[in-house]
């Protein structure tokens, strides 16, 4: 058997190295158009960053073996051909076109079964001056490289990063190590897009702490240069932002056109179609990877989803395929995310609120706020957002943000996601607990009983958003803050709220209002005091008591201290 691979990044040598493990006499052939193989892509901005040294650690083994075409051909005997370009592909004839890039020279390669791993490429907005010296994207090694010579020299004052999503939030902080004063731009209301607007506000808010200037709604219009060399970026609305670096991180773009040309279905978002054996359109022809389209196992959309673990995910389901025929499927993503800035992590997995609004769920969701561990392990704060099926109790989501143990909790939910678990289900989840590693009841588990205490009526939550809306709407609630006068003269809120220690707040209900319908909104640093003051004022008799989720650490608004 004939298998030739088009792409040498990730989904391609998974492909390749799970057919020769399947079929020892098939003759595999890697083609790939840049000079290096298996990059590991999500490591360029920690390359960028000096969080190490050696580029080389990029393309090595475990055991520092560089995955070079002699690699492959030794240890794996597969055929890796760097700086070879595929033209067209002639699905009558069971051919490809290549094109030598070193030796400038043509020739076919036929092929049984082809598989597609060509990946995708930056988006770069057409905007004038988009030609000029200092542009950058992070997309590739040669990328990766100019970046880090940058970092450095040190010779560059200034930067701006287009795009708040993960590689733009990943370079800010890279370039930011550097010395470097970093702008970032967003053209939408938030950065990281997969987080519901108040969650993405607390990262915004952490990276604008760390010296960082954040601008989002105000999308890049021009890059100025002078004698071809960038000198500053002009924004919508006008304002220049000066700076000798650019990158642009907007997202990327399925490589279809290859496929296109051949005739292969296309998908809507631009991806190659395939199904869940991962066969496109072509029984013979394969895809995998930034290139494809694949369901989203909630809401059942085809979705572009280029994310590294995937990649290779799918690429081991089609190298089993293309030897064994279709007896292996890959089912989908529910888009499971995490990333890092500066010491806070950011993850998501499954639907946001807004998003699965959108899908036409009945949402109910909860923020909470807590340490990921106890306080005298050196806990660290941990917001998550639990979204669920209001009618059903099914799990649709989990965001988490802070310093704390994000990724943890976003493979926890994970798990409950892809075994269609309900709140129901995980309240009494038996994970595993021990002081250095979670609190005796796990963020997880303690927000999932939040959320089935607010689905059967026994708190009534309001995100710190909805609270402010009812603010600035001219509403009166009376604000119940319920911490100590100490923790009160440290940090508060300054919008009119009133102090009343939970202590002291059964022996002190006079002061309340004597209205029982009146709307009252408890909270704490964390509001785990503000839920025990709320059962207390509805035992007492008031009846529009609210909790605000996740306190004064889920609180993304400017705060009088």
């Amino acid at each position: 058997m004939k298998i030739v691979v088009v792409g040498g990044s990730a989904a391609g040598p998974k492909a390749a190295a799970k057919a020769r493990r399947m079929d020892q006499h098939a003759e595999i052939t890697i083609l790939q158009e840049g000079p290096d193989l298996s990059m590991a892509s999500c490591g360029y901005p920690y390359f960028v960053g000096g969080f190490f040294d050696d580029r080389n650690q990029l393309l090595s083994t475990p055991t520092g073996v560089i995955r070079d075409p002699k690699y492959y051909l030794k240890a794996k005997g597969i055929n890796a051909m760097t700086r070879t370009r595929v033209t067209a592909i002639d699905r009558k004839r069971h051919v490809v076109s290549c094109h030598d890039l070193d030796e400038e020279q043509d020739f076919e390669l036929a092929y049984d079964k082809l598989v597609l791993a060509t990946g995708a490429s930056p988006v770069v907005p057409p905007l004038p001056g988009s030609d000029l010296e200092g542009i950058s994207t992070l997309q590739s090694m040669r990328d990766a490289d100019y970046l880090r010579q940058i970092a450095d020299e040190k010779k560059i004052d200034r930067a701006v990063v287009i795009g708040g999503g993960l590689i733009g939030v990943e370079t800010c902080e890279a370039l930011h190590l550097a010395g470097i004063q970093i702008t970032l731009v967003e053209m939408m209301s938030q950065l990281l897009l997969f987080l519901d607007w108040e969650m993405a506000k607390v990262l915004e808010n952490h990276i604008r702490s760390k010296a960082a200037i954040v601008i989002t709604e105000n999308p890049v219009a021009e890059f100025l240069g002078e004698n071809g060399k960038l000198t500053g970026v002009k924004l919508r609305n006008g304002i220049e932002l000066p700076c000798e670096l650019a990158v642009v991180a907007v997202g990327v773009r399925p490589n279809s056109k290859l496929a296109e040309d051949a005739g292969l279905k296309i998908g809507e978002r631009g991806g190659i179609e395939v199904d869940t054996f991962m066969q496109t359109s072509d029984p013979d022809i394969y895809a995998a990877g930034d290139c494809v389209e694949i369901p989203h196992l909630i809401t059942g959309e085809k979705v572009h989803a280029p994310f590294g673990d995937l990649a290779n995910l799918e690429g081991r389901v089609v190298g089993q395929n293309v030897v064994t025929g279709n007896k292996v499927e890959f089912p989908g993503t529910i888009q499971t995310g995490v990333c890092k800035v500066f010491d806070y992590g950011a993850g998501a997995t499954g639907l946001s609120e807004s998003r699965a609004r959108e899908a036409g769920y009945n949402v109910v969701s909860v923020i909470t706020a807590a340490p990921d561990k106890p306080h005298f392990m050196g806990g660290e704060l941990l917001l998550l957002k639990m979204v669920a099926n209001a009618d059903t109790g099914r799990l649709l989501g989990l965001q988490a943000v802070g310093p704390g143990d994000v990724s943890k909790r976003i493979a926890q939910a994970a798990m409950a996601i892809h075994g269609k678990l309900t709140v129901a289900d995980l309240v009494n989840a038996d994970l595993p607990y021990a002081p250095p590693f979670s609190p005796a009841i796990d963020n997880f588990i303690m927000t999932a009983h939040v959320l089935e205490n607010k689905m059967l009526g026994r708190m009534s939550g309001l995100s710190a958003s909805e609270v402010r809306e009812r603010l600035q709407k001219g509403g009166q609630p009376y604000l119940l803050d319920v911490r100590g006068a100490d923790e009160f003269e440290r940090m508060r809120l300054g919008v009119g709220e009133n102090l009343i220690p939970l202590g002291a707040l059964r022996n002190r209900l006079n002061e309340l209002p004597a209205d029982k319908d009146q709307e009252i909104i408890c909270y704490c640093k964390i509001s785990l005091r503000g839920y025990e003051a709320a059962s207390v004022l509805e035992a007492n008799g008031w009846t529009n008591v609210k909790v605000m989720e996740g306190g004064l650490m889920a609180w993304p608004f400017p705060r009088e201290k």
